[in-house]
């Protein structure tokens, strides 16, 4: 079983940079390859960004290209978000994902984190 920590989060104003972590445990992360999503109130979640497992390929969600870079330290078994020029509708709970696989894209996932909140103020 993989196990998924996200951290990071937190209130940043509008054009700020945040950097989220994703802590794995329970299994060989470099067997898996990784993805960021996130679901604001009221609405479904999306795909933000993912990372094959030995991180040669990324794939973005295009409201994210240019301002997000996905990357990940299999020695230390994390994956980050590093966000930059942060706009209010970037607020929403960030979501690490995990799956089994070389490259899982845009999902579906098999493990999940429990979230971390961040919030852009305008």
């Amino acid at each position: 079983q993989m196990q998924l920590v996200e951290s990071g989060g937190g209130l940043v104003q509008t054009g700020g940079s945040l950097r989220l972590s994703c802590a794995a445990s329970g299994r060989t992360f470099s067997a898996y390859s990784a993805g960021w999503f996130r679901q604001a109130p009221g609405k479904e979640r999306e795909f933000v960004a993912a990372l094959s497992r030995l991180g040669w390929t990324t794939d973005y969600a295009e409201s994210v290209k240019g301002r997000f870079t996905i990357s990940r330290d299999n020695a230390k078994n994390m994956v980050y978000l590093q966000m930059g020029n942060l706009k209010p509708e970037d607020t929403a709970a960030y979501y690490c994902a995990a799956k089994s696989q070389p490259w899982a894209g845009r999902g579906p996932y098999d493990y999940w984190g429990r979230g971390t909140q961040v919030t852009v103020s305008s």
